[in-house]
């Protein structure tokens, strides 16, 4: 069996789940072609970019504006190559925004639409739900509680559990990550996570360095580790720093390292989004903090279904770990939150074991799952 395969991945998460999969798919089917919009990773697994990945990374509402001439420009130009010469499949990995509108549009010209990564529709916009029902062959979703959403709208749908669960051991080994990043056995070490975006570093860094300011005063043979992605969010960190006037801080900056980080860390304060789930998986306890603009919180509160933002908590289903947001988000608030955390071995304990429960419900082989779960649509097209 061969199959010509298009793919289209935005940013770098996608770009490591679709190189996973066409690795999987191409274990099943080796002469298979896969081509279309992708990062180095897919590249690497022998993806053919026709445009790279990187293009498709919008930052915020106001950039999506002033580059959507741009993008739809691209998405028009792959619409057209596909239906010239069409694809055993389109699938398409998260980007929700630029996928559905080709899913729905292959679709309808019989060409499977399968879609790796389900949108947010649990948390805000669940009228969106209608649009992939439209669009979407077959949805492959990473959360075991979202494929009763699907099913209910008519939607097929697999639950192929998280990447993130298959890479991460159960057992996470703080002596060896403390050993690569020179820090004492037993040193109390916080990790600061204020996000990888510039717009979440600018908005919540300050915070954090006060809420450090504050423990430093309570704790003071504590050590901080601020990973940071890139050399943007980097710069506005330490220009954050030197505004504390506390030189003496020991306080460690760390270009990238995030997982040793956490790994490290008696407990971590972080930013809602993935890195949430990273410590969750690394079984640290946390506290969440967010911060945004008045009126997109405002927004987003009046769209959202759930009472919670962090990942550990939805997934959950219950409050297991603090979430500060917005004005809640007090350097106070946070040091008391942590602190509790700090103070408390048995509350540590009991979060750990629920953490492991956890990372083992996500952890089903993600790749491998899902390619079985792609395979009989490329056999409907005799493939």
């Amino acid at each position: 069996m061969t199959a010509r395969i298009v793919m289209v991945a935005g940013e770098s998460s996608g770009d490591l789940l679709a190189a996973h999969l066409i690795d999987a798919l191409r274990a099943r089917l080796p002469d298979s072609v896969f081509f279309g919009i992708g990062g180095p990773k897919m590249e690497a697994a022998g993806f053919e970019p026709l445009w790279p990945s990187e293009r498709l990374a919008v930052h915020g509402y106001v950039d999506a504006l002033k580059r959507y001439r741009e993008l739809s420009g691209i998405r028009k130009d792959l619409l057209s190559r596909i239906l010239a010469d069409p694809p055993d499949a389109f699938i398409g990995v998260d980007a929700p925004d630029f996928n559905l509108w080709l899913e729905e549009r292959v679709r309808a010209r019989g060409i499977p639409a399968i879609h790796f990564v389900s949108p947010s529709i649990w948390a805000w916009r669940g009228g969106r739900i209608r649009k992939i029902a439209r669009s979407v062959s077959h949805m492959l979703c990473l959360f075991p509680f979202e494929p009763e959403l699907y099913r209910n709208a008519g939607i097929p749908v697999s639950y192929v559990g998280h990447p993130l669960a298959d890479t991460f051991p159960l057992q996470p080994d703080r002596a060896a990550a403390r050993e690569r990043l020179q820090l004492p056995d037993d040193a109390l070490v916080i990790a600061l996570l204020p996000g990888s975006r510039e717009s979440e570093v600018r908005n919540l860094a300050a915070t954090y360095l006060e809420t450090a300011c504050i423990l430093a005063e309570r704790h003071p043979a504590a050590r901080f580790l601020v990973p940071l992605a890139t050399r943007e969010t980097r710069l506005l960190f330490e220009d954050a720093l030197r505004q504390t006037k506390r030189p003496d801080l020991p306080l460690r900056i760390l270009f990238g390292h995030s997982v040793d980080a956490m790994t490290a860390a008696d407990v971590v304060l972080v930013a809602s989004g993935t890195a949430s789930l990273e410590a969750a998986l690394l079984k640290r306890p946390m506290v969440i903090s967010y911060r945004i603009g008045k009126w997109q919180y405002r927004m987003m509160k009046r769209m959202a279904y759930l009472p919670w933002v962090g990942l550990p908590n939805i997934l959950c289903r219950e409050t297991l770990v603090p979430e500060l947001l917005q004005d809640d988000a007090t350097a106070e608030a946070l040091a008391d939150a942590l602190d509790r955390w700090i103070s408390d071995p048995d509350a540590r304990a009991a979060l750990a074991r629920r953490f492991t429960e956890l990372h083992l419900d996500l952890r089903q082989n993600t790749a491998e799952k899902a390619a079985d779960a792609i395979l009989p649509w490329l056999k409907k097209r005799g493939a």
